[in-house]
């Protein structure tokens, strides 16, 4: 097996290994949620989520590294 089809694999289960992690925690606050607000519907739950993810502490710009910018970009 070349390098290339070697690295690709791992790259592959690396982000399939993020994505699983990053599905794992959503699952995990929302189960937190449930216990948090016992009579709210799943649509109320789905919008704490949303807001949760949005508004996190340490990542309200999101996860990435940099200066936040305005998106889209504008043309000028």
């Amino acid at each position: 097996m070349s390098n290339a089809s070697t690295d690709s694999g791992a790259c592959a289960l690396r982000l399939r290994t993020a994505l699983d992690l990053c599905e794992m925690g959503e699952a995990m606050r929302r189960a937190q949620l449930r216990r948090e607000h016992p009579g709210a519907t799943d649509d109320e739950i789905e919008d704490l989520v949303i807001s949760w993810l949005e508004t996190r502490p340490g990542a309200e710009h999101g996860d990435a590294w940099g200066r936040p910018i305005s998106w889209p970009l504008s043309s000028s």
